[in-house]
C-alpha cells in the first residue's frame, strides 16, 4: 500500500462530487484526502484526491474515474514533479506568556517563504496557519502536541500541481 495522487477535471455540476466520493466507498476504497475548486473554467473544477492503495486497486480507480460520464481527465500525479500543500490550521490553547513565547518561535522555525505564520492571537491562544507539504504539516503537529497540551487541529486536503520544471517535488 502507498499513497497516491490523482488529479480529476470534472464538470461543474451538483452531484459530481457525491458521485465520485460515492465510487470510493461502493468500492470500500479509502480517500485520504479530497480537495474541489473550481479552474480558470467556470464550467470545470479540478480535484485532488490522495489514497492509500496497492498496485492493481489505483489502476482500478483510474480506470473507474475515466468511466464515468462528468469525468474530464484523470491525471496521475504520483511519479510526476508536482507542487503539492495542504492547508493546516493549529489553535494553542492554555498559553502563559512564556509559552506564547515559544509558540511564536515554532513558527519562526518552520516559516519557509511565509508558509506557517500566527495569524490570531487571544488572552491564551494563538492561531498557526501552515501552508505545507503534509509531511511538514505531520511534523508541526508532533512539536506542537510535545510542547502543548492543548491544540486544536483542522486539515484541508492537499492541493497539487503539476510542476513546469522537474526539480520539485
Amino acid at each position: 500500500m502507498k499513497n497516491r495522487w490523482i488529479a480529476l477535471y470534472v464538470e461543474n455540476q451538483v452531484g459530481v462530487l457525491a458521485k465520485v466520493s460515492g465510487l470510493f466507498s461502493a468500492k470500500s476504497y479509502n480517500l485520504q484526502t479530497l480537495t474541489v475548486g473550481t479552474t480558470e473554467r467556470d464550467d470545470v473544477s479540478r480535484m485532488t484526491i490522495s489514497v492509500k492503495a496497492d498496485d492493481a486497486t489505483f489502476e482500478q480507480i483510474k480506470k473507474q474515474l475515466n468511466a464515468m460520464v462528468e469525468v474530464i481527465k484523470v491525471i496521475d500525479l504520483t511519479t510526476m514533479s508536482i507542487h503539492m500543500k495542504e492547508i493546516l490550521y493549529a489553535r494553542v490553547n492554555g498559553l502563559n506568556s512564556e509559552s506564547k513565547t515559544e509558540a511564536f518561535q515554532i513558527a519562526n522555525v518552520f516559516n519557509q517563504g511565509g508558509s506557517v505564520k500566527i495569524v490570531d492571537i487571544g488572552a491564551d491562544s494563538v492561531l498557526f496557519e501552515c501552508m505545507l507539504t503534509e509531511r511538514k504539516n505531520n511534523e508541526i503537529i508532533e512539536l506542537l502536541k510535545s510542547r502543548f497540551k492543548k491544540i486544536e487541529v483542522t486539515r484541508g486536503g492537499a492541493v497539487a500541481v503539476e510542476s513546469i520544471s522537474s526539480s520539485c517535488r
